[in-house]
């Protein structure tokens, strides 16, 4: 008997107005919101899994603070009713969150990832979950960076995309995305979606945090 595949699961990273800040500097792929919505739209169409990440400040003068509008998530990007979220506090959404455990009790192979920013929060959580086997998909249009240390936006993208694809993730769009997406959905092993988190689909937030 073939056993069934689940559906990836669409990790969204740190989709909040804290990156709306002026002063992160230049940033590259102004369309990378619009890619998100656009993956968050196929993946909810046909129920597949979705997973919102938020970034946490430990520090009281960090950006992302609890209770501020830059701790809020941009528009293209905000959880429907019974979307997980989970709140983290350093680069990785695997450290200090149960991700890793819900993605293994729903028997999940693969995530997808997306969101800000390429070479910081969202390469971190992409070679985790590499290293943790997970086949990973990385979202190159629905990801961004800044300008740092004398190198442009454009080319700290870039380098972070090479540096990832390969050897911990696949680097593809979000148009094949979303086409292998539904590739899955009509293969007779998908598995048909379900309430695999165990919360009721509920919005969670990550013990201890």
């Amino acid at each position: 008997m073939i056993s069934k595949m689940p559906f990836p699961t669409l990790l969204v990273i740190d989709m909040q107005q804290a990156f709306d800040d002026s002063s992160w500097g230049e940033r590259n792929n102004p369309g990378a919101e619009t890619r998100v919505r656009e993956l968050l739209a196929g993946w909810r169409d046909v129920g597949a899994p979705v997973i919102h990440v938020r970034h946490d400040s430990a520090s009281p003068s960090g950006l992302f603070r609890r209770g501020t509008r830059a701790f809020e998530f941009k528009p293209e990007a905000r959880p429907l009713p019974g979307e997980v979220v989970l709140d983290k506090r350093v680069h990785s959404a695997f450290i200090g969150t149960d991700l890793e455990e819900r993605l293994r009790n729903a028997g999940a192979d693969r995530v997808v990832v997306a969101g800000l920013t390429t070479d910081h929060c969202c390469s971190t959580t992409a070679r985790m979950a590499g290293n943790l086997g997970f086949e990973t998909w990385f979202i190159a249009d629905a990801t961004a960076t800044h300008a740092r240390a004398g190198f442009d936006a454009e080319t700290m993208h870039q380098t972070g995309l090479a540096s990832l694809d390969g050897e911990f993730a696949r680097v593809m769009t979000t148009a094949d995305a979303i086409q292998q997406l539904h590739q899955l959905v009509s293969s007779p092993q998908a598995d048909p979606p379900a309430d695999i988190w165990g919360t009721r689909r509920r919005v969670h937030r990550a013990r201890g945090l």
